[in-house]
């Protein structure tokens, strides 16, 4: 079984149609396979190309003109002008209002500017539009631990995990947030 997940996971990749061409049934269908890769993903490196993919067509479902303001405000939270950012998400999400990752990205960015409410407002949309949005779910749990919420924080951690058991470091970061949550040190 181990020999066979890699070589699931390169078929998986192999047979994802091209972003711009893909219809919504194809699509979803896509994603499908991806989630389920996911969960059978022998290591955090095949995750982390799964991951890479789902987020890839996550982008794709997006106008190009949406698509570019999104990059551009992702430029401006790496260079820490999420004011920038979220107006910048804003007008994604007036192009798309339907669109998950918008309401995703500009979470992370209110998050940034310390508005947790209106951060988890955006997470509540994204995970509307996308139950399995796993960086929704982790930025949800990053929120509640910065309000001191380790209940809230493990289980939006457990959730993401349930999606992604690969994440990079997510057994430690799960693992610590039991200790808090039963009131051990960490």
């Amino acid at each position: 079984m181990r020999l066979l997940a890699p070589l699931m996971i390169c078929a998986v990749l192999a047979a994802a149609p091209a972003l711009a061409q893909a219809k919504p049934d194809a699509h979803k269908a896509e994603l499908d396979r991806l989630f389920k890769a996911l969960l059978a993903a022998p290591d955090e490196t095949a995750a982390a190309m799964l991951e890479g993919r789902i987020r890839a067509l996550w982008v794709g479902e997006a106008s190009p003109a949406a698509v570019l303001l999104l990059s551009r405000g992702e430029r401006e939270m790496q260079a820490d002008a999420d004011e920038e950012a979220v107006a910048d998400f804003d007008a994604v999400l007036a192009l798309e209002p339907s669109y998950a990752e918008g309401y995703n990205h500009r979470a992370a960015a209110k998050a940034a500017l310390g508005d947790f409410a209106g951060a988890i407002q955006d997470i509540e949309a994204t995970l509307s539009r996308d139950p399995r949005h796993f960086p929704a779910l982790q930025g949800l749990s990053h929120i509640a631990e910065r309000q001191g919420n380790w209940a809230g924080a493990l289980e939006a951690w457990r959730r993401a995990l349930d999606i992604d058991p690969r994440t990079p470091g997510g057994l430690d970061r799960l693992e610590m947030l039991q200790k808090k949550v039963e009131g051990q040190p960490t």
